[in-house]
């Protein structure tokens, strides 16, 4: 009878550490969802269970490459890690800035969101270098002409602001045509600051310009962009004629 050993086999504590990522993956944003952790915190969670779950699917492969076979948790926790090593991958194609504007020359400034206490320390205004990495991005951001006087054109800028399920409009200034917002990504809880500006046009009309801003982190994954130009699309759509 041979002697048994106290010594966990590798392949139970691979299961285990696959296990225990595959839950701190999941934890995070959930936390973040329920606002229980800020949401760096849940993100830092997440990733820092993805990396795991990428390192015992390695490990895995390893050991199946040497005939110790493949359980079913380290499979899964490989597949899962493969999956956060593509978002990884397709996150580092997005440009690392987290402010876009409609107006990279002159971009609109931010004045209630400069004097939220979350800001403090912060400096609200739009970095010069930040104007060509987004012109070789997302050359399509651009102002909005609409044809309407600016009075008119703010009060529709205004409803597509309310109407945004994600935003609370912090300010409002008809008079100097600005309005600000904050908007709350859905799962961990960011916040990004937004200030969309009414200039009269010449000849006539109106323009709008639009500014997008993280709070957190350096890159946005395309989230501000994304967000000018689904604004920009709400405004478009409101001028068009009805189609017969």
């Amino acid at each position: 009878m041979g002697r048994l050993s106290g010594r966990t086999p590798p392949s139970r504590t691979l299961d285990v550490v696959g296990l225990l990522a595959l839950v701190v993956m999941g934890l995070g944003p959930l936390l973040a969802w329920l606002r229980l952790v800020p949401g760096l915190v849940g993100f830092i969670l997440f990733a820092l269970g993805g990396l795991v779950a990428l390192i015992v699917g390695v490990m895995a492969v390893v050991q199946a490459a040497r005939g110790r076979g493949t359980g079913r948790m380290r499979f899964v926790a490989g597949l899962v890690g493969v999956g956060f090593l593509a978002l990884g991958v397709q996150s580092r194609g997005a440009p690392a800035i987290n402010d876009f504007t409609t107006d990279p020359d002159d971009p609109p400034a931010f004045h209630q969101a400069a004097s939220e206490a979350a800001n403090a320390g912060r400096d609200m205004a739009y970095p010069a270098p930040f104007a060509a990495v987004q012109r070789s991005c997302c050359a399509d951001l651009a102002p909005i002409r609409l044809a309407v006087p600016p009075a008119t054109a703010f009060i529709r800028v205004e409803s597509v602001a309310l109407a945004q399920p994600d935003w609370i409009v912090t300010r409002r200034d008809p008079a100097g045509g600005e309005i600000e917002a904050v908007a709350t990504t859905r799962v961990f809880g960011f916040h990004d600051d937004i200030v969309i500006r009414v200039r009269p046009e010449q000849g006539g009309g109106s323009r709008v310009d639009i500014r997008s801003k993280s709070r957190d982190g350096r890159g946005d994954m395309g989230t501000n962009a994304d967000r000018i130009r689904r604004v920009t699309a709400a405004l478009t759509a409101a001028q068009e004629p009805p189609a017969s």
